[in-house]
C-alpha cells in the first residue's frame, strides 16, 4: 500500500472508526461536573465509556441544610430509593440548592407571561463551570446539549396545567404542561433564545416528554384543558365529541369494569381483539388518541422553529419519549416528529414500567372491589406489553425496585419496544433509545448490552450519577465490542 494509503494500525481500528459514529451519550448533570471537575468528567464520559455526546442541565447546586433545597436523587414514581453511584459533593444523597448557571436576560422574554428563574450566589460562584465544560467538550470533538423540560415553565400555573374529561385536576406523577397553553410555548421560545445566547457552542435540545406522561391512570386521561379545545377546535377537531366519549370511557374504568373485561386484555392475543372492542363503544377515544399525536408533533414543531429563530444553523433537535406502546396514550408520534427532530430517545426506564401496574391497579382496584388482583395484574402487563416475564400475580410484586435488585422486564419485551420505535419512525429520524443507569451492575449491563448490540442509531445514558467506575468501563467494553 502506498504512503498513507490506509491510515489506521490494522483493520480492527478502520472498522471501529467507521462504526463509532453511532452516536452514545450520556445524561451528565452539572452537579457532578462541579463535585468532581471538568476534565475528570469527560475522562470519564469519553476516554472510558466512549461517548461521542453529553447532554446537560443550565443550573448549578451547592449543598443545602437538612430539608432546604430538593432532594438528589430525587424522588421517583413516589418513592427515593434511589441512591447515586458516584458521590455527589461526597455523599451518595443529600440536600441541594440551585440556580441558573447564567444571568437570564428579560429581553427574551417580554412576550412570555412566564419568567425565568433568578439567577444567585450560585450563578455568580460556580456558573462559569457550565461554560468551561460545554468548551471542553466541544474541543474533544463532543456534541453538547442541552436537556430540558419538553412543555412547562417555572412556577407553572393551574390554568396551564392539564385537565380530566370531566374537568378535574388529574392525580398525576409528573408536573408537566399543557401542549397548547401559549403562555409555556412562549416560554420555551424565549428560553431557547436565552441559552443560545449565552452558549452559542451547544449541538443541540433535548426536549424531555414533548408528550403527556401516562404513569397513572389519571395521567393516561389528559388533556382537556380549556387551551386544547381551543387549538383543537381551530385544525376542525370534534372535540366536545370526544370529550363526551372519553369522559364516559374514564366513568367506566372508575365503577363499572368487570372481570370479563380483564380477560379479555389477559388473553394470549394481549387483548388485540376484545379489547378494541371494548373500545369501540366509545368511538370518540379514537379520535381523542388522534388529537393527542397531532398535538405532540405540533409541540415537536415548535422546538424547531425555536431553535431555527435563534439564527445558529446546524442545531440539533432530540427528544426524549416514552417507549410504545405507552406512546399511543402519552400522543409521541415516532413518525410525525420525525419531519421536525433529528433524532428521538424512547426511554427504556425499566424501573417505571412494572411500577406503572401497580399505580393503575391500585386505582382501578378502589373504584371496582370485585375485580381479581391476579386478572388485573396480567391484564395491564399485557395492555403495556410487560406480559412474558411478569414478577408475580399481585401489585405487590410490581414494586420500584430497589438500587440492587433486578428490574423484571424480559429482554424480549426491551427488543419489541425498540423494534416498534424503529420501525415506526421508518427512516425519518435516528433513533437512540435512552437507558437509565439505576440498578444493579449486572442488570444495568443486560439492559444496555439489548441495545448495543441492536440494529438502533446509537445509544443514550441517563445519568453520569448512577454510573460507577465499574459500570462506565463497562460500557466502554460493551459499546466497542458491539461497534
Amino acid at each position: 500500500m502506498g504512503e498513507q494509503a490506509f491510515p489506521f494500525n490494522d483493520f480492527q481500528d478502520w472498522m471501529y472508526s467507521l462504526m463509532s459514529k453511532r452516536t452514545l451519550g450520556i445524561t451528565v448533570l452539572a452537579d457532578f461536573i462541579l463535585s468532581e471537575g471538568v476534565d475528570a468528567v469527560l475522562d470519564n464520559v469519553v476516554d472510558r465509556a466512549g461517548a461521542t455526546a453529553v447532554a446537560l442541565n443550565p443550573t448549578v447546586t451547592a449543598p443545602a441544610e437538612e430539608g432546604q433545597g430538593s432532594w438528589q436523587p430525587p424522588s421517583d414514581a413516589g418513592a427515593s430509593p434511589r441512591l447515586f453511584d458516584r458521590p455527589l459533593f461526597g455523599k451518595t444523597g443529600l440536600w441541594v440548592r440551585s440556580a441558573p448557571s447564567y444571568v437570564p436576560q428579560e429581553r427574551f422574554y417580554t412576550d412570555s407571561p412566564y419568567a425565568p428563574r433568578p439567577a444567585s450566589d450560585l450563578t455568580k460562584a460556580h456558573g462559569h463551570v457550565v461554560g468551561e465544560f460545554i468548551d471542553a467538550a466541544v474541543e474533544r470533538g463532543v456534541e453538547v446539549y442541552f436537556q430540558l423540560s419538553g412543555q412547562t415553565a417555572p412556577g407553572l400555573r393551574d390554568e396551564d396545567r392539564p385537565l380530566r374529561p370531566d374537568g378535574g385536576t388529574p392525580k398525576r406523577m409528573a408536573d408537566t404542561g399543557c401542549l397548547a397553553s401559549p403562555a409555556i410555548r412562549a416560554y420555551l421560545y424565549a428560553y431557547v433564545a436565552d441559552l443560545m445566547d449565552q452558549y452559542p457552542k451547544i449541538s443541540g435540545f433535548r426536549p424531555d416528554w414533548p408528550e403527556y406522561p401516562c404513569y397513572m391512570l389519571d395521567e393516561g386521561f389528559q388533556d382537556f384543558n380549556p387551551h386544547v379545545r381551543r387549538w383543537s377546535l381551530e385544525r376542525g377537531w370534534a372535540f366536545d365529541d370526544l370529550q363526551a366519549d372519553v369522559a364516559a370511557l374514564y366513568e367506566y374504568l372508575h365503577g363499572r369494569l368487570t372481570n370479563d373485561d380483564l380477560a379479555t386484555f389477559a388473553a394470549g392475543d394481549r387483548g388485540a381483539g376484545g379489547g378494541l372492542a371494548l373500545l369501540r363503544r366509545y368511538p370518540g377515544v379514537f379520535d381523542w388518541l388522534r388529537l393527542k399525536s397531532a398535538l405532540s408533533v405540533d409541540m415537536v414543531r415548535h422546538w424547531r422553529e425555536a431553535l431555527d429563530a435563534t439564527g445558529h444553523t446546524g442545531l440539533k433537535l432530540s427528544a426524549n419519549a416514552f417507549m410504545p406502546p405507552l406512546t399511543l396514550l402519552t400522543g409521541f408520534d415516532f413518525a410525525g416528529a420525525g419531519a421536525w427532530c433529528d433524532a428521538a430517545s424512547p426511554k427504556l426506564y425499566t424501573m417505571h414500567w412494572t411500577v406503572m401496574v401497580d399505580f393503575w391497579g391500585r386505582q382501578l382496584l378502589d373504584h371496582n372491589s370485585n375485580l381479581d388482583e391476579k386478572l388485573l395484574v396480567h391484564a395491564l402487563a399485557n395492555l403495556f406489553d410487560l406480559g412474558d416475564l411478569p414478577p408475580g400475580d399481585s401489585l405487590q410484586a410490581f414494586h420500584y425496585p430497589e438500587p440492587e435488585e433486578p428490574h423484571p422486564v424480559s429482554d424480549e419485551a426491551q427488543l419489541r419496544r425498540m423494534e416498534t420505535a424503529v420501525r415506526q419512525a421508518d427512516g425519518r429520524m435516528a433513533v437512540t433509545p435512552l437507558v437509565h443507569g439505576y440498578g444493579p451492575e449486572d442488570d444495568f449491563f443486560r439492559r444496555f448490552r439489548l441495545v448495543a448490540d441492536s440494529g438502533v442509531d446509537g445509544a443514550w445514558i441517563n445519568r453520569y450519577g448512577y454510573l460507577s467506575d465499574a459500570k462506565m468501563d463497562g460500557v466502554g467494553a460493551l459499546w466497542r465490542g458491539a461497534t
